[in-house]
């Protein structure tokens, strides 16, 4: 006999993640590259980031250079694509200032993948390396507690895009701005997963 699935989220009712979905409006538009082994990836926090959201993307793949989806939103923005991704060359997050009124002329690309997986995708991706690349500034403490990586401040990606995006709009990192509501569904979504354990 089939498990009865969520009509939202896709995962199984039993597992189901819709209470921790929190409506965010981001007003700057998110695109997510994932390797196509996180898509049935039940530990995975791109199911949440994407239904929460107002303004975000997925694109599957791995190696993304003749990706036709994906040149086109680059060809769009053009200088205004920046990847975020540690890399040599990659500028501070918080050294980057959007105007308000610009900011929706921008985008965001992101990778969903453990951090080999993410490099592979990278290398692979001439069109990656190509871009604008920024990083995270150091000392975000993530609570992705149900993966294990050995990478310090290693961060989910629903993580990694909230405190993105919290820089890029100018928002004080307090409690109460309208990424941390986000952030709180997702340590509740942290201690749901655990619970199967």
């Amino acid at each position: 006999m089939s498990r009865l699935m969520c009509d939202r989220c896709l995962r199984p009712e039993v597992a189901c993640i819709c209470d921790f979905i929190v409506q965010v409006k981001n007003e700057i538009p998110i695109v997510v590259l994932q390797h196509p082994t996180e898509v049935k990836q039940s530990k995975g926090t791109l199911t949440l980031l994407a239904q929460s959201l107002t303004d975000c993307r997925i694109i599957v793949g791995e190696d993304f250079s003749n990706n036709s989806e994906l040149n086109k939103i680059l060809s769009h923005y053009g200088e205004r694509a920046y990847l975020l991704y540690p890399h040599q060359l990659s500028q501070s997050i918080d050294k980057l200032e959007l105007s308000k009124t610009t900011r929706s002329e921008h985008c965001l690309i992101l990778l969903d993948a453990t951090w080999k997986k993410a490099y592979r995708m990278f290398m692979l991706s001439i069109n990656l390396q190509k871009m604008n690349k920024l990083e995270l500034p150091q000392g975000i403490v993530g609570n992705y507690k149900i993966r294990k990586t050995s990478k310090d401040n290693a961060l989910s990606t629903l993580e990694a895009c909230c405190h993105a995006l919290i820089l890029l709009e100018g928002l004080k990192e307090a409690e109460g701005n309208k990424y941390h509501q986000l952030l709180d569904g997702f340590v509740k979504f942290n201690e749901f997963q655990l619970s199967f354990n």
